[in-house]
């Protein structure tokens, strides 16, 4: 016979700390779209951001000395890290060429199952009944919020890109727990988002963007988007990881959509319909499950 008990406090710490990170990342919708109206370039603000977001990171690592103390780390971080960040990144604002925005979100959020496969294929992490129930929850809460992606005939190349957003971001969070054991959050984070910056740097210079003089919109909202989708948002996700591991991270995760849909009805006075709330709650219930461990009684 089993009891069912709470589950111990660095789970209930890393969810919190990840749910922050998901808030977070939620609000990049937000400043993306104000500083589009505001005149900027997606490739200038892209390169706004990752500047200002180093700069912030090393601060929050305590300087220059912490970040230079990564050791030889630091070259798997900008050489890995950086450009997968930046393929992340480019590979989801391309796939909004072929498919609707919805489709693009489902098919991103499907990363917490290709994650929960290479803890499976590589027997790093075990999963459950418990996670299995949360990521059908999760993902069914996703759809319900988005919608039917199949609804129409998708573009390949659209899908393409979507999934190869979404296969190098499940591939990128078990390499971040690696790579960032025994170091600080921000130290890693700050070669990482300074390889992210050059490479968004290379694609506004090629693609000609404008980057000077930078408007008031552009570096407010990039501004914004450094501190609390890059600085603050990265900085809790890894600690959060570290606590939770992979699979657990990318399940709670999904409840960045719900964060977006809420605060695009609040500040950009999109309306928030009851898909939108019946979505969350079922995130929600994934994340009760994820929280319940089976523990013997004695």
């Amino acid at each position: 016979m089993s009891i069912h008990t709470t589950a111990p406090t660095h789970q209930i710490r890393g969810t919190i700390l990840i749910l922050l990170s998901a808030a977070c990342f939620g609000t990049t919708l937000i400043f993306t779209q104000r500083a589009l109206d505001g005149g900027a370039t997606l490739s200038s603000l892209l390169v706004y951001r990752y500047v200002i977001g180093t700069v912030l990171l090393c601060i929050v690592a305590g300087g220059v000395g912490p970040v230079l103390a990564v050791g030889d780390r630091k070259w798997r971080l900008l050489w890995i890290g950086g450009p997968a960040q930046a393929a992340i990144a480019g590979l989801s604002v391309a796939s909004l060429q072929f498919i609707p925005a919805a489709s693009v979100a489902f098919l991103f959020y499907t990363y917490p199952t290709w994650v929960a496969v290479l803890a499976i294929v590589r027997r790093t992490e075990t999963v459950d009944a418990r996670s299995a129930a949360a990521l059908v929850l999760s993902l069914a809460g996703i759809v319900t919020i988005v919608g039917n992606p199949l609804a129409t005939q998708l573009d390949p190349r659209g899908i393409g890109l979507a999934l190869g957003a979404a296969a190098i971001y499940a591939m990128m969070i078990p390499w971040l727990g690696r790579i960032q054991d025994g170091l600080k959050p921000a130290a890693a984070l700050t070669w990482i988002t300074v390889a992210a910056a050059l490479c968004f740097l290379v694609g506004a210079v090629v693609s000609k963007a404008t980057l000077f003089p930078a408007t008031t919109s552009l570096v407010l909202n990039a501004g914004a988007l450094a501190l609390i989708a890059t600085a603050i948002a990265f900085t809790a996700f890894l600690a959060g990881l570290a606590e939770l591991g992979p699979v657990r991270t990318s399940i709670v995760s999904t409840v960045e959509p719900f964060w977006t849909a809420l605060l695009a009805g609040l500040v950009l006075g999109q309306r928030v319909g009851p898909r939108t709330w019946i979505g969350g709650a079922m995130i929600a219930a994934a994340m009760v499950v994820l929280q319940r461990r089976s523990s013997p009684a004695r």
